[in-house]
């Protein structure tokens, strides 16, 4: 039940389209997987080696029936076949698809054989033992048939008692036919598949022809020889050639690049430099202007200086009301206390030897002011 619901979840997601390069579309969701472990250990039977079917009559079952569900013992028999050359997921998607058509369902994979496809094809890059073997191992798959039939016949189907054969819808032109499934389509035994688009054999080897000169040079590095890849003398040394050229193309591109990331980082710092040069610069211009400026700190400096100079040297005027030296009054006259006789009259000032002094408030003025 649960292997069910997974594979109905993977239906349900969208297929990616070309040029996605495997990516999910944008707004696409997907729902989470239940943890559980569904590989098998061994491949695919191949149909010759497994048992022989009962002996009951071989009887399909309808298309509403295989809707509905049929009992374990009796699977719908799902038959897809094709070539299935460089097996790819688009041919895995269209086996799921097929395996996933009904409730119980029973895939046999038809694949054909070199004679066939080489036939009514074309030349295969794997052969058909390889393409057996690449089928064995797809997990969708439960039994194989080897050199499958072109074209199906109603012998074939009986015997490997086939309910349905998946197919994608698109007419199948071959082998003289408009398409080989017309007659699958009118016994009503057809279930149509879904392409997935941007992936296919074909897309694949045109890939390796476009770029055949990469292909082989790549090769050429991881040790083939010219003779294993078909390549000449001269186009292996030109390929050789192309090689060196390439290497030093990749060396002269990293010191490119490596020259150009020095730049920028130099540019970078250069700018840096230039927008701190300016800030420094807005700065001592500012500074510069407030000190030497019209305004500035200088002048202000200079004028009071200026005017403290000009303070200092001009006289001061003496107060109007203030007496002269001879409308003071005399200062007391004492003597000094060592003189205990009367002394003669005291000589002028200039007299040496005399043996008092007269000492005034007047002198000590006087000696204040000098």
């Amino acid at each position: 039940m649960e292997a069910q619901s997974s594979s109905t979840l993977l239906l349900s997601r969208k297929r990616r389209r070309d040029g996605s390069n495997g990516e999910a579309e944008e707004g696409e969701r997907f729902g989470k997987i239940p943890r559980c472990t569904v590989g098998l250990r061994h491949p695919v039977p191949f149909a010759d080696e497994l048992e022989p079917a009962d002996s009951k009559a071989y009887k399909r079952v309808s298309m509403e029936e295989a809707k509905r569900g049929t009992p374990p013992e009796r699977p719908v028999r799902v038959y897809a076949d094709g070539i299935f050359d460089l097996f790819h997921s688009g041919h895995a998607r269209a086996l799921m698809q097929a395996k996933c058509l009904f409730p119980n369902t029973h895939l046999i994979v038809g694949v054909c054989s070199d004679d066939l496809t080489h036939k009514y094809k074309g030349f295969t890059v794997m052969n058909e033992d390889e393409r057996y073997d690449a089928i064995r191992h797809c997990r969708y798959v439960d039994e194989v048939v080897r050199n499958a039939p072109w074209t199906l016949t109603p012998e074939f189907l009986a015997k490997h008692r086939i309910d349905f054969v998946a197919h994608d819808d698109i007419p199948y032109s071959s082998a003289g036919s408009d398409d080989v499934y017309k007659h699958i389509k009118e016994a009503g035994m057809f279930a149509p598949t879904q392409r997935t688009e941007g992936i296919s054999t074909s897309d694949i080897i045109t890939r390796i022809v476009r770029d055949y000169d990469v292909y082989v040079r790549r090769n050429l590095q991881r040790g083939y020889t010219a003779k294993e890849l078909n390549v000449s003398f001269i186009n292996e040394k030109k390929y050789h050639l192309q090689e060196r050229v390439d290497k030093v193309k990749k060396k002269v591109r990293d010191v490119e690049e490596k020259s150009k990331e020095f730049v920028q980082k130099v540019e970078e710092k250069s700018i840096d430099l230039i927008q701190k040069w300016e800030e420094k610069s807005r700065e001592f211009i500012g500074n510069f202007l407030q000190m030497f400026g019209p305004e500035g700190a200088l002048k202000h400096m200079l004028k009071e200086g200026r005017g403290r100079m000009l303070q200092a040297i001009s006289p001061r005027q003496s107060p109007s009301s203030s007496p002269t030296r001879e409308e003071r009054s005399p200062s007391p006259t004492f003597r000094l206390p060592f003189f205990s006789k009367t002394s003669p009259p005291p000589s002028p000032p200039h007299h040496s030897g005399a043996r008092g002094y007269l000492i005034s408030e007047d002198d000590d003025d006087e000696d204040d002011e000098n």
